[in-house]
């Protein structure tokens, strides 16, 4: 039996549509951070994306979000390593790092988000929108830990 392509190809390997894939739709990096100007220490905050859809953690223009977002970033094998920032739990750092999707990823799940929604590693009903007399300092969060590892997720 053949590996799935996660298991068998790097991250440089994957075709466009591969490397899609491995998002889980957690939402967590569409979510503002802060990083402490004296430590560089990054904080994760509740505080979502004007693009974020609270109810499915989905990006509600995902084709669209550079142009509406100017500070979306856009995550690729060549620029990885300079998103320290993103969540243990993320399928592209996971991989990166030598360590396996974890278990209630949709890739390992027929493409559904229930198991993940369930371990509690989605943005589903715990980020709020953010607002002009919103301070994201206010709404700083440490998720849950990763089921596999015992990692801040």
């Amino acid at each position: 039996m053949n590996a799935p392509f996660w298991e068998s190809k790097s991250l440089g390997e994957m075709t466009q549509s591969e490397w899609e894939s491995l998002c889980d739709g957690c939402g967590k990096c569409c979510l503002h951070k802060l990083q402490d100007e004296d430590t560089d220490e990054i904080y994760h905050t509740a505080v979502a994306c004007q693009l974020l859809d609270l109810r499915t953690g989905d990006c509600s223009d995902y084709g669209g979000r550079f142009s509406k977002v100017p500070d979306c970033l856009q995550l690729r094998p060549d620029n990885l390593q300079s998103f320290v920032w993103l969540p243990p739990s993320c399928a592209y750092r996971r991989l990166s790092e030598g360590r396996p999707l974890p278990e209630w990823h949709p890739l390992l799940n027929g493409g559904k988000k229930h198991k993940m929604h369930a371990a509690g590693m989605s943005i589903r009903h715990k980020a709020v929108s953010e607002g002009p007399d919103l301070d994201p300092a206010d709404f700083i969060v440490i998720w849950p830990l990763d089921d596999q590892d015992g990692l801040v997720a």
